[in-house]
């Protein structure tokens, strides 16, 4: 049963004391600036409906048509929810829900359809129902919770305000991985809140009074941290959190100080990242590219045939880039280290240029019992599941942590590349 359409009148009485969401946004003037980003998501051939959901999202809220392109995305897409809806994880569900229902286009149907929302609330539920039975530790992860959200307040899916404040609150321990407060599940969930929060003050569901301040409260409380990890060169947390940081500053302007974010510093900081080619992977670029353009994820469901894109340039569909390749490749030596409780070393060869992933490949050719490792392909591209047989859990919050010179590393085992005489280490971690 939905949830009732009215509004308390506590919930008008309150009204006044949330702040308006007038949006402060910047974006980038010129179209070489991502271009870069544009290449990588239009060339990249997708096999994953999560990874093809969130470029066709973002392609969509920035004003970027190309029929040909978005029949593939959808095709691979309606594979995806056809054959295996049930190996998705509720984050990757919403995705697709939020990629099919951008700009109010024909292929929303889908959706409805394939009973996706009903899908996307058992499996929310899912999240809810293990995070009783284990510690507070969701199936996935909060990111993926607040994308749930998100989908399911835009979309007028089944969903509890008082389940959401309880979740929700910003001391929650899945906010953070290790000791540091995650920036980009704090901005996604930054985006659910206002999400719901509008939907409170607009009547769309039942309100209470308390929840409503609570969740302004949850807002200005994980704005405040945000900001917190702003780096001196505009980043925001990481290179690849920092898109999610703008769209949620994007939302939250009644929250901070204007002398508090500089946004035209972090744009700079983010095309200059763009230009040494930090956002190879399809999802990173889709990640970022909204923010670019002054867009959020809160854009999706407009009443319009489609968001238009930016009013100072026209965009267009880039042509491909070729690359030549050297014609002859040297070999770096790095040295590679696995720690559980005690570490195992070696020094592996591998050729210039190649990625974390490789150097692991490596080890395993060089002792199958020490370096064994399995990994699956996700959005961000491979990850760690398990080393030595030991696996990572979500329920004991254990993973696979990439490390160099002792660092953790913000790249993936898929993307980041090595150097010559770096000290490399997979540790078995805690979050």
């Amino acid at each position: 049963m939905r949830q009732s359409h009215q509004l308390p009148l506590v919930g008008l009485l309150l009204f006044s004391l949330i702040p308006s969401q007038l949006c402060e946004i910047c974006e980038v003037s010129e179209k070489n600036d991502i271009t870069p980003l544009l290449n990588t998501m239009i060339h990249s051939k997708y096999t994953r409906g999560p990874s093809t959901a969130n470029v066709l999202l973002s392609l969509k809220l920035v004003g970027i048509q190309n029929q040909s392109l978005r029949q593939e995305m959808i095709k691979q897409i309606k594979y995806n929810v056809k054959m295996r809806v049930s190996d998705l994880s509720s984050g990757e569900l919403a995705l697709i829900i939020l990629g099919l229902g951008a700009c109010r286009s024909p292929e929303e149907t889908l959706i409805y359809d394939y009973h996706l929302i009903d899908q996307l609330e058992n499996k929310f539920q899912a999240e809810i129902k293990n995070m009783e039975t284990h510690n507070d530790n969701p199936l996935t992860n909060y990111y993926q919770l607040s994308l749930d959200v998100l989908a399911l307040c835009l979309f007028d899916g089944n969903y509890s305000t008082a389940e959401v404040v309880k979740r929700f609150n910003p001391e929650n321990k899945n906010y953070y991985f290790g000791s540091q407060f995650s920036v980009d599940t704090g901005a996604m969930a930054v985006l659910a809140l206002t999400c719901v929060k509008r939907s409170l003050i607009n009547g769309q569901v039942k309100a209470d009074g308390g929840d409503l301040m609570k969740i302004s409260n949850y807002t200005k409380s994980l704005v405040d941290k945000i900001l917190s990890k702003k780096k001196r060169n505009g980043l925001i947390g990481n290179t690849f959190s920092t898109g999610d940081a703008m769209q949620a500053l994007f939302v939250s302007s009644d929250y901070y100080n204007e002398n508090e974010w500089n946004c035209q510093e972090t744009l700079k900081a983010v095309l200059m990242k763009i230009s040494q080619g930090a956002f190879s992977i399809p999802t990173a670029a889709a990640q970022v590219l909204p923010a670019l353009l002054g867009k959020t994820y809160l854009d999706v469901n407009r009443d319009s045939s489609c968001v238009s894109g930016s009013g100072n340039f026209n965009i267009s569909i880039p042509e491909p880039v070729t690359v030549t390749p050297p014609e002859s490749q040297s070999n770096i030596s790095v040295n590679y280290s696995v720690r559980i409780n005690e570490t195992y070393s070696a020094n592996v060869t591998v050729p210039e240029g190649s990625v974390f992933l490789t150097v692991m490949e490596k080890a395993q050719e060089i002792n199958q019992t020490i370096f064994c490792f399995t990994m699956e392909e996700r959005p961000w591209g491979p990850y760690i599941t398990s080393v030595q047989g030991l696996w990572a859990s979500n329920d004991d919050r254990t993973y696979w942590e990439l490390l160099s010179g002792g660092k953790p590393l913000s790249q993936g085992v898929g993307s980041y590349v090595v150097h010559n005489g770096e000290n490399l280490e997979v540790r078995w971690s805690t979050y």
